[in-house]
């Protein structure tokens, strides 16, 4: 008996082999397209947000458009990991949801992240994709109105929303006389400040500059607040503690910026020369 068909059928068993190989096992962020079984869903990339999401991240609370910073930013990300637009699948979390321990029906959440010691015990974050700071804002007639300096703040009763280093802000920095006060979103802290139930509210720089321009009736601006690390606070994408996406989500956002997409998007939805004061 001849062996040559015996060793035909030995290499295209072994030719075999190798394509399913390549074709399971491509792990590289450009093009991998779901595969391999680290995506929540193979071929698709699953997203996570807010419900709702808000202006200037996402423009009508509608991430799937690609308007707002952080919608773009997200899209942006998917095309650097391989994904078309039309294989982006996004689903909605709370804040506190998405950064809590546990499984996640995401394979990544983008909804202001900011990157804690803290919070990196529970999950992963890509490197930063954005850097902001916390600001007072308040509405005319409020006895906040006239405050000049962290110190003229003291007695006021401030707010912010919970699980945020906005809430962290309030109680290091301020540290109102009467505590912070604490709300589930941005939403009900801005109705509050609008009722006069509070006297200010802290968020980050754009959402300040968004709310006191077209939420607010007579939204203000007192100023922004030092950073008790020397820096602002840094964004960045959450994954599922030690998912093993985390280092190619990093890679991509790491090229973003170095391309300078980053730095564009920002300018593009949040106004990049936008400034205030620093309190004091």
């Amino acid at each position: 008996m001849s062996r040559r068909p015996i060793l035909a059928v030995a290499l295209a068993a072994v030719a075999a082999l190798s394509l399913a190989a390549c074709s399971s096992g491509d792990s590289g962020s450009g093009g991998s397209n779901g595969s391999g079984g680290d995506f929540v869903t193979e071929g698709k990339l699953t997203i996570g947000t807010g419900e709702p999401a808000y202006y200037p991240w996402v423009i009508d609370d509608a991430p799937e458009s690609g308007e707002g910073f952080e919608a773009a930013v997200a899209y942006a990300v998917a095309e650097e990991l391989g994904f078309a637009k039309d294989d982006v699948v996004w689903v909605r979390t709370t804040f506190d949801q998405a950064i809590a321990p546990g499984p996640k029906d995401f394979d990544f959440n983008l909804q202001q992240f900011s990157i804690t010691p803290e919070r990196a015990e529970a999950v992963d974050f890509s490197s930063p994709y954005y850097e902001t700071t916390q600001v007072v804002i308040t509405v005319e007639g409020s006895p906040a109105a006239g405050a000049s300096s962290i110190a003229d703040l003291k007695p006021f009763l401030i707010g912010a929303q919970t699980g945020t280093t906005s809430l962290d802000a309030v109680e290091e920095v301020i540290a109102p006389d009467q505590g912070a006060q604490v709300f589930n979103t941005n939403d009900d802290a801005k109705l509050a400040l609008q009722s006069g139930t509070v006297d200010a509210i802290v968020v980050d720089l754009p959402t300040a500059f968004y709310l006191t321009g077209a939420e607010l009736d007579g939204g203000l601006i007192i100023g922004q607040l030092p950073a008790t690390s020397g820096e602002g606070d840094q964004l960045g994408l959450v994954l599922a503690k030690d998912s093993p996406l985390t280092e190619r989500v990093t890679a991509a956002v790491d090229a973003l910026r170095e391309a300078g997409t980053l730095d564009a998007l920002a300018a593009e939805w949040l106004g990049g020369d936008d400034t205030a004061p620093v309190l004091k």
